[in-house]
């Protein structure tokens, strides 16, 4: 085989709004302007999918029998995966999250025959193993998967402990940081300030999330709170899900004035490049996508010190990280950058030349290039 020869890849994720559906949407989108052929497939069109003349989708159809309690996705899902590598001979079966992808690829494999078989690379992103992982309902299901996988990454090196710790993976495991290549905006920073309605000297404080419960979106607002007593601020809110379960708390704490929430926003590079400073309250993160996204655009964030969030941002260099829970230091530290704009540019600048050097698609994606060739033997 050429080393040099495009490569089949299959690309399932779950397509709603979450790193491991951007990631996975964004890297085929990279992948494709590299001469690959990529074929998602997933039971909607992942969030981001990119328009390309060599990306494909296969939609997986779950019919709601009767006969079950519950509709079943893991094998219609493997069935589409076996039929679109049968019938497109792909390379590589790359999955995200390994809850059921992995357990789905795997029986997709079994379904072909040995000389038809694609390469199975499972990437866990987060509660695939801190959550699932504990469950004896799902663990040891997940630890088969992840056996029969040719290669497994994570998408830090906490990820990678927290996998060998609980799952007790006896086999390498490959850390493969998350990317983010932005987009130029389509509308100008006044722009969407002015249709935000923040004043001139009003500071925009910017959240990114799925609202999962460990977002902790209730420190969020406690946070914003407390600073509303302070320098002029607002929080925008771009939200992956219904925000509507928050209203009473947004309520309660008088911020009706200071919160603005845009749901499932496509064109973030607008609202990124608006932005005076992130606010991530998580308990948790494997990596924290949305960190690297404001960084790529040279806007710093304060966030926990939690998962994987040390590995993309470094206290007092690129932004301000404090240990969890603590809202007056985290209320604080974003004072210190809001009302300093010399310190704010200075981070700024910082985390964007981090982003560019260690989480651009140039860093990142010729690695899992790299992973897909040595897993195909090539």
């Amino acid at each position: 085989m050429s080393a040099t020869r495009p490569l089949k890849i299959g690309i399932t994720c779950y397509p709603s709004v979450g790193g491991s559906g951007i990631l996975a949407s964004e890297l085929g989108g990279e992948l494709a302007a590299r001469g690959h052929e990529i074929h998602f497939i997933s039971y909607e069109r992942p969030f981001r999918m990119p328009v390309s003349e060599r990306v494909f989708f296969h939609p997986v159809i779950v019919n709601g029998y009767d006969l079950f309690k519950y509709p079943d996705y893991t094998l219609p899902l493997s069935v589409k995966m076996a039929e679109v590598s049968q019938a497109h001979a792909l390379d590589v079966l790359h999955v995200h999250y390994a809850v059921p992808h992995a357990t789905a690829a795997f029986l997709a494999c079994s379904m072909l025959p040995a000389e038809s078989r694609p390469k199975v690379i499972t990437t866990l992103h987060g509660t695939d193993t801190t959550l699932l992982g504990r469950d004896p309902g799902y663990g040891p299901a997940i630890r088969h998967a992840l056996e029969h996988s040719d290669a497994i990454t994570t998408v830090s090196e906490f990820m990678r402990r927290e996998t060998v710790r609980l799952l007790g993976v006896n086999r390498p495991v490959e850390v493969i940081h998350n990317f983010f290549e932005p987009q130029p905006a389509s509308r100008s920073r006044a722009e969407v300030r002015a249709e935000l309605g923040l004043a001139e000297g009003e500071a925009m404080l910017l959240h990114l999330s799925n609202l999962r419960p460990l977002k902790r979106i209730d420190l969020l607002l406690e946070a914003v709170a407390r600073l509303a007593r302070g320098p002029r601020a607002k929080l925008v809110i771009l939200a992956g899900a219904d925000f509507s379960p928050f209203a009473a708390d947004v309520a309660r704490l008088g911020l009706n004035e200071n919160v603005i929430v845009r749901e499932r926003v496509t064109d973030i590079e607008n609202y990124l490049g608006a932005a005076d400073l992130g606010l991530f309250t998580s308990e948790t993160e494997s990596f924290c996508l949305s960190i690297l996204e404001l960084m790529s655009v040279g806007c710093p964030s304060v966030a926990f010190a939690v998962g994987g969030i040390p590995e993309v941002v470094r206290d007092g260099k690129e932004g301000r990280i404090v240990p969890f829970g603590q809202v007056d230091a985290m209320v604080a530290a974003a004072e210190s950058i809001i009302t300093d704009p010399a310190r704010r540019s200075a981070l700024g600048a910082a985390a964007k030349t981090r982003a560019c050097e260690h989480f651009s698609a140039a860093a990142i994606v010729p690695k899992y290039e790299a992973l897909y060739r040595r897993v195909c033997g090539e």
